[in-house]
């Protein structure tokens, strides 16, 4: 079984005992809070790098990072 297939399970088992709407919001919280860390150190490490600095954090103020989405009509 791969990480990912036991990662999976782990969730479903989590989301399985929430039971209220509190607990819903906590759950979506500590995600967003794990995920937002994540990004964090990975901007710190860009940063410590010399990959990123103010000015390119400047620009990214100035530019929309949108993906153009197409459908098929």
């Amino acid at each position: 079984m791969s990480y990912t297939e036991m990662a999976q399970l782990d969730v479903l088992n989590v989301v399985r005992g929430i039971k209220t709407d509190a607990e819903y919001i906590e759950f979506r919280n500590l995600l967003a809070r794990y995920f937002a860390e994540k990004a964090q150190k990975a901007i710190d490490a860009m940063w410590d790098q010399g990959t990123i600095n103010e000015n390119t954090i400047k620009e990214w103020g100035n530019t929309k990072m949108r993906t153009t989405y197409r459908y098929a009509l």
